[in-house]
């Protein structure tokens, strides 16, 4: 559990789980955006901060664009999801004018945004914060990882895909937790397989349990394997809950299985 003492940064805030892949295009936000809401369906209030500042997609997933971002004495104050305000989003996609304005910072420029993100956000009583990071282990992650040092989070959720190549990044992603001592909850293996929808057959496109072997070979949890499903894409593209409209799907089942599991992992 991280820790919530009053001389932490993110006071209100219990658990912290970061997502990182070690490339892009494995699914690392809309995996960090489902884990969100099949927590959120739990009961849960939850925050997502999303510092992937060149590739700021949790607005759009979530039908957030064109929000604004207001003050508050305690600082900034995130996008409310919901009426109920128990998801909320903090993102530097609602700071720009466009979607299609291009963040060209250099790396001081870049931390100094995550750190103010991090410290100057205001998220109230939260349960959990889920954080996406880019692609990688640049110096946003090491922003990241300094300013959290002494919160503790809870972990980080590995996402891969099942190709070799992918896996082999991840490793990279393995190390770079152990060198800044973050626990690892768990790898996640997305576009697992393609669910066809008029059959629900399904087809290895990419092979199957790349992620898996890596989690063994490592010793840290396998979370589960989830298919690829045009209708989560479609609801991600449109800002629709997938989870609220299929939730007999694989995939939805697959998220809601891997939320249980880190539920339990980190609610102790």
């Amino acid at each position: 559990m991280a820790a919530t003492t009053e001389d932490t940064i993110l006071p209100g805030v219990k658990h912290v789980i970061l997502v990182l892949s070690g490339k892009g295009g494995v699914g690392k936000s809309t995996v960090a955006t489902m884990l969100a809401m099949t927590l959120k369906l739990s009961g849960k209030k939850i925050g997502i901060l999303d510092v992937d500042l060149c590739g700021p997609s949790i607005p759009r997933m979530l039908n957030l664009e064109k929000k604004d971002v207001h003050q508050c004495a305690q600082g900034w104050v995130p996008v409310y999801a919901d009426e109920e305000q128990t998801l909320s989003v903090m993102s530097i996609g609602f700071l720009l004018a466009s979607r299609d304005n291009a963040v060209i910072w250099r790396g001081p420029k870049k931390n100094a945004m995550i750190k103010q993100f991090l410290t100057d956000v205001y998220w109230g009583d939260i349960d959990y914060l889920i954080i996406d990071t880019p692609p990688g282990t640049s110096d946003e992650h090491l922003a990241v990882m300094e300013t959290l040092h002494t919160f503790r989070p809870d972990g980080a959720v590995l996402v891969t895909t099942p190709q070799a190549v992918a896996v082999n990044d991840v490793r990279r992603e393995i190390t770079f937790c152990e060198k800044t001592g973050i626990p690892v909850l768990g790898i996640i293996e997305n576009l697992s397989g393609f669910i066809c929808p008029h059959c629900k057959e399904c087809s290895n496109l990419f092979s199957k349990g790349g992620g898996e072997s890596l989690a063994n070979a490592a010793n840290i949890p396998f979370l589960g394997c989830v298919p690829i499903d045009v209708k989560l894409a479609q609801c991600l593209e449109d800002g629709h809950s997938f989870i609220d409209k299929y939730p007999t799907s694989s995939a939805a089942e697959a998220f809601q299985i891997i939320g249980k599991t880190l539920l339990s992992k980190t609610n102790k």
